[in-house]
């Protein structure tokens, strides 16, 4: 097997990296410091992601029909890797760019494709995603708000919460109830100007502006909103999770924090102790494991193969590889990490708080690991008695 880039994707990795030299501000580590849901990374992403675009390089994935250049999976990936590295200067708009607007093309109308992705290829459109509930986090399927038929609508009642990026956001990716089970739950696309949707954003560590509650109090949208059909719902979210679960690059991200804290430590004569050495080496297999994991995801997709258990078993790893890269950062920085010297550092402290809780929680994915991946029998509940 031949791990080695083509020459054609080494240039590809060297434009990516050329533009984001000619593009990134010279503050950029301190804008991206705040995260992808902060006002200060979403209005940059609102100019940035157009330059993106315009070079071919946003969704060169994407059908030609649909504003991409028809590229294989390992292109976007490629960018994607370069991108995230950086801090991510995609913003929000990395959701439409990896699972929403993929989502959309698959199981979309050609009036709902026709009217959001375009947006989405030219970089000018925000989605945020609502899943999880205060009594349905991980657990997709114990979701409570409700979409009532009411002739040719829908009226919404509910709430959300760990919204990403819905204080920004132009359209809803939107879970709700229609029956009972996993097959009562159905998709709604929702403006996030309807009446009736409030936007609470909840203080955190782990980003400033990147999650919210969201209200729904009879919100009324057409049934023209609805992805699919009723019922269908569960389907076109095991899509679009195994979409998510390997889209961002952390990994890379990860890798570049550790390089820049090992050069520190090798600077200041911190890195001839084997027991600081044997850490570092540690996190670095872990992204190095981290990697090759969702790299054969990604060959699977590029060979047009369907979702698997592997998505799952790479989003264990980058969850991981990011914890791995963090607890060195605390073992060898402590107080360094906090206040302005280190923002690429704190900015992945930060992050990796939430990775294994984003996307599915780890012990969700760990539990389908074990029945899907390994095949394990579940474990018989026991009677009370």
């Amino acid at each position: 097997m031949n791990f080695n880039w083509t020459d054609e994707q080494a240039q590809l990795r060297s434009r990516v990296r050329a533009l984001l030299a000619r593009e990134l501000p010279a503050d950029w580590e301190h804008i991206s410091r705040h995260g992808p849901g902060s006002p200060e990374q979403t209005a940059f992403s609102m100019a940035f992601c157009p330059k993106l675009a315009a070079e071919g390089l946003l969704v060169p994935h994407w059908p030609v029909e649909h504003g991409g250049r028809g590229a294989p999976a390992w292109e976007h990936f490629i960018v994607g890797e370069e991108l995230f590295a950086a801090g991510e200067p995609r913003g929000p708009q990395y959701m439409n760019v990896n699972f929403i607007g993929a989502t959309l093309m698959k199981y979309g109308s050609p009036a709902q494709q026709a009217r959001y992705l375009p947006d989405m290829a030219a970089g000018r459109s925000v989605w945020c995603q609502g899943f999880s509930e205060p009594s349905a986090g991980s657990d997709l399927a114990s979701l409570a708000t409700r979409a009532v038929p009411r002739g040719d609508d829908y009226v919404i009642n509910g709430s959300k919460v760990w919204t990403s990026y819905a204080g920004m956001a132009q359209t809803c990716f939107l879970l709700a109830r229609t029956g009972s089970g996993k097959g009562g739950i159905a998709i709604f696309l929702v403006p996030m100007d309807t009446p009736g949707i409030t936007v609470r954003a909840i203080p955190s560590l782990i980003g400033h502006g990147d999650i919210h509650e969201v209200f729904f109090s009879d919100v009324v949208v057409p049934a023209t909103a609805r992805l699919g059909e009723e019922g269908q719902a569960w389907s076109i979210i095991s899509y679009a999770l195994s979409l998510e679960r390997v889209g961002l690059a952390r990994y890379a991200f990860s890798r570049r924090v550790l390089d820049r804290m090992v050069g520190e430590l090798q600077s200041q004569g911190r890195f001839s102790d084997n027991a600081v050495r044997a850490q570092a080496a540690r996190a670095l297999a872990a992204c190095e494991a981290a990697r090759v994991l969702v790299y054969r995801v990604v060959d699977q997709r590029a060979r047009g193969l369907p979702p698997s258990a592997e998505s799952n078993l790479a989003r264990v790893a980058v969850v991981t590889a990011d914890h791995a890269v963090s607890d060195f950062a605390l073992d060898h920085f402590g107080d360094e990490l906090c206040g302005d010297q280190w923002p690429l550092a704190l900015a992945h402290h930060e992050r990796a708080i939430a990775a294994g809780i984003a996307a599915g929680a780890a012990e969700i994915q760990l539990n389908l690991v074990a029945q899907e991946w390994l095949q394990l029998p579940r474990e018989p509940r026991l009677e009370r008695a």
